[in-house]
């Protein structure tokens, strides 16, 4: 097996999407014309959004991320060269900071923000 997909359920795919744009620098692709779905261009792996209400038929039931509350235990990942530009330009879009840059023991720096439905992003540089 391999990895294919990485899937965010939000309540608003085209406002996530416009988000993520703004925020991390990708660019959409393969859009839905229902809306209910899309992805954004960023290599092997698909990062797509679903409509919440796209999938509430499929689970039983599932926890829904808000803002206001915690984040769940699981984020999306991006590998930048610069991850306090990177950081800067989330905030500018308005994500909301959750950890500042910050250089750990084995040299690479990270750095997390939440974005607008409450999912971690994090914004890491390639560990040497």
């Amino acid at each position: 097996m391999k990895l294919g997909y990485v899937v965010l359920y939000v309540p608003d795919v085209e406002a996530a999407v416009s988000f993520y744009e703004k925020a991390f620098g990708v660019t959409r692709r393969s859009p839905h014309p229902s809306g209910a779905y899309a992805e954004l261009e960023t290599g092997s792996t698909a990062f797509g959004f679903a409509s919440e209400e796209l999938v509430c038929g499929l689970f039983q039931e599932f926890r829904r991320n808000r803002p206001d509350e915690p984040p769940a235990g699981v984020g999306v990942a991006f590998v930048t060269d610069d991850v306090p530009a990177a950081y800067a330009r989330a905030l500018a879009a308005g994500a909301v900071p959750y950890v500042a840059p910050v250089t750990r023991p084995s040299g690479q720096v990270l750095s997390y923000v939440r974005d607008l439905n409450g999912f971690l992003v994090e914004m890491c540089s390639v560990v040497g």
